[in-house]
Order: structure tokens, then sequence, then C-alpha cells
């Protein structure tokens, strides 16, 4: 990749798109020759007759096919470039939706994503002066908590490495390195504001000036807060900012603060929205995310469709950065629910049992129906009065479907959703696939 310091970068996010198509396009022919190194690409670009030096806009990328989740399942060493003497970590994706997948990182994609992390904190509003907490995974083999930090070093603030888990621990950090910034999972984030209440800690006075979430979203597509968003900046009192990343894509956005969509690194990616078709889409229409990560050394990936929906939008943001920029996660193609002729993601029911004030966790379990419907199973966790019959006329009044309603006690609720070994909370269980709660 090639080396840009802050000064550059930021210059490049404010200058006239027209002045920076010509240089994504070089540094997407350099990706498209790179990747053809890799025994997948390389048959892929003979077989369709690619050649990389022909580009003559970035529009023509779409002419090469996709490429789906399912290929790289078992068959991620086609798509490496580099002898392994040059792979110095690996990594692995949290296998949410999937077997997880080894993504192996040279030297150079280490510096890349340490870059990509500085310039999206830096469009945070995060600055030199911050200190960091890092609340989230820093180990098994999980990529996200080590970019944070090598972005944070490499910004020049300073990092906590505390990780997840144990809201004591938090606190006593919190307590004696007194952070300005909380990086972690949002649901996590508002346990640690309970434990601290619960416990004589006010986290509107810890001094905790802004939150950079990750995992889960914590905006609507309007770019309105969610309950748990919103309940999160009223327990610590400040700012909060949503980002977006994948293991396999090496690269993560972040909002800015005019909180309107996490900004896409001209020099590092270049991002479309397809429709079922395949046909790109225009501004502010929904579809699926396809990722193009530019200057990846060990795993290029070319039109990468992440099974993630969302929206893009290219007017200038009013933070003065001319980059586009991609919405909140409505959901996830393979999510899609279909019940009565009605088409709902879960975040939607996630967001409407957010706003029920008895519910202290959730999941939802679904399953295939005999009339080609889907049977949803809401499971919920609640030491509150409110019973079944409640929650699923509430949900029916928000999505025109009712689905089965459980209470559990709120521990049985979170042990299902933070099994041992999970990096993030789960919360949507397919058993049309077979999967296990």
């Amino acid at each position: 990749m090639t080396e840009y310091s802050l000064t550059e970068a930021l210059h490049l996010r404010e200058r006239h798109s027209e002045e920076v198509e010509q240089h994504r396009l070089e540094l997407l022919r350099k990706h498209l020759a790179h990747a053809a190194r890799a025994p997948y690409y390389k048959k892929l670009f003979e077989k369709n007759n690619i050649r990389p030096e022909e580009l003559s806009t970035l529009d023509d990328l779409q002419a090469i096919p996709f490429t789906d989740r399912q290929e790289l399942d078992g068959h991620g060493d086609l798509f490496q470039t580099v002898p392994d003497e040059q792979i110095v970590d690996l990594s692995l994706t949290s296998g949410t939706t999937g077997p997880p997948v080894k993504v192996p990182y040279t030297t150079g994609d280490l510096q890349r994503l340490a870059f990509n992390e500085t310039m999206a904190f830096w469009g945070a509003g995060i600055r030199p002066d911050d200190t960091c907490l890092i609340a989230v995974t820093l180990d098994r083999c999980f990529i996200a908590g080590l970019a944070y930090y090598n972005g944070l070093v490499q910004l020049g603030a300073r990092a906590i490495r505390s990780g997840p888990g144990q809201p004591a621990r938090q606190w006593e950090l919190i307590s004696m390195l007194r952070p300005t910034v909380i990086v972690g999972v949002p649901t996590f984030l508002l346990q640690v504001a309970k434990w601290g209440v619960d416990h004589g800690h006010d986290p509107s006075r810890a001094g905790i000036r802004l939150l950079v979430t990750i995992g889960e979203p914590i905006r609507r597509p309007d770019f309105s807060l969610t309950p748990l968003g919103q309940t999160l900046t009223d327990a610590w009192k400040c700012s909060i900012r949503g980002s977006y990343g994948a293991t396999e894509l090496e690269t993560g956005l972040t909002e800015c603060g005019a909180e309107k969509g996490g900004h896409i690194h001209p020099e590092l990616s270049i991002v479309e929205i397809i429709d079922d078709q395949g046909n790109v889409l225009p501004d502010g229409r929904r579809g699926e995310m396809v990722f193009t990560p530019l200057g990846v050394e060990g795993f290029p990936l070319i039109r990468f469709k992440t099974g993630d929906i969302t929206r893009k939008y290219t007017e200038e943001c009013s933070c003065g950065w001319k980059t586009a920029r991609i919405g909140p996660i409505e959901g996830r193609v393979s999510q899609r629910l279909k019940v009565k002729g009605t088409t709902i993601y879960p975040e939607t029911i996630f967001h409407v049992l957010q706003e029920i004030r008895q519910i202290d966790a959730s999941y939802i379990e679904v399953r295939s129906a005999y009339d080609l419907s889907d049977e949803i199973r809401v499971v919920v966790g609640s030491r509150a009065s409110i019973t079944e019959k409640e929650i699923g006329a509430l949900l029916q009044a928000r999505l025109r479907v009712r689905p089965e309603v459980s209470i559990l006690d709120t521990q049985e609720v979170h042990n299902v959703m933070f099994k041992e070994g999970g990096r993030k909370p789960k919360r949507f269980f397919d058993l049309r696939r077979g999967e296990e709660i």
C-alpha cells in the first residue's frame, strides 16, 4: 500500500471527487493485478478475459463477477497471493454466519489496517490527547482489537488494552486511568454502565466523552439512534459513533461527527450496493453491500458480497469530507424473514424490543413452516412485570406480524447469547439451516 501521512490522507478526503477518481482507478488496477496472483482470481480472469490494465473507469469493475462467502469457505488458500513466509499474522472470521475463515496478514496488511483505523478514529473525533479503553477481544485470532490498538498508537492517542467482560475490571481501569473514549459492543457497554450504577459509580461523571461501538447497530436507516443507542448516550452522557468492519475485508468504516454514516476510505476500498439480481443501485437505495478492499497483500478480494443490507450516500458530508458513506446495517440477506407475505429483518424486531423497558436481553429463533412462511420465536429475558401476550401485541402493532414470544430469566438468555468463546452476542439462530442454539 502507498504510504500516506495524516495531512495527505485528510487532504484526499477534502478534495473534489473528480480529482480523486483517477488516483483510485490506478489503485484499483494495481489491486486487480496483484489479486490475479491468487489461484482463484487467476482462473477467474482467464475465464472472463479480464485484463486489469484495460480498466478505463471505476465502473469497469462491474464486469468482474462477484465473490461469495461460500467461495471462501474451505477454499481460503486459493485467495492467498504471497508465500507463507511473508505471512506474519493469522486471523479468523467470527463464524457468525458460517465456519470461520482463515485470513492471512502480511506486515504491509497490518500497517494498512492501522492506517485504516487511524483515519476512522480521526474522523470519529479522536485526537492525540485522548485516552481510549479498548473493551473488545484482542486475542483468540480476532483482528479488530489489534487493529484498534495499532490505529490508536499510530494516531498518537493512548490505548488501554482491557478486553471484554468483567464490568468490575472496566470500572477499576476507568477510575484509575481516566479514559475519555471507550470502544466496545453496545450491549456490553450498557452492562458496564448498569453495573457502575449498581456499585456506586456514575457513568455520566466518569469523564467519557465518546463511545465507539462495534458489532451491533446503534442507528436506524434514517440515522436516528436505536433505543439501545439512545440508552447508551443517556447513561454515559456522551456522543456515540457506530462502526462497521469484517475480518476478511481488512477494512473498517466509522461514523464522523455528522452521524450520517460511515465514511469509505478512498484509498482503501470501493463499495457498491446491489439488488437481488446483482445490479448496482443508485444512492439511497437499500441493497446488499459489495466490497473491494484496495491494497491488500496477503488475501485480496474483489467485489466481495458481504451479505449485509445497507445504503450508500455520495453527497458531501457536513463534516467537510467529500468521501462516500455507508448507512446503518439494516439486516443480512441470509437472515431475511418471510412471514405471511411480509418481509422483515431481525434488526427490525430488535429495534422494537429495545423500546420495551422491561426487556433486559433478547434473541430470535426462526424455523421453516410448511406454507413457505417462516416461524419466528422471540426469546426475551426480563425480571420485570410483563407478559408474553403484551410483548406479542406490541410486536404485532409495529411489525404487522405476531411472532411467538417466550419470557425467560435474563441470565438464561445471556447464557445463550454469550456462549463461551463468542466474541459478540449472538442474537439470531437460524434453525432453517440446521443451526444449533
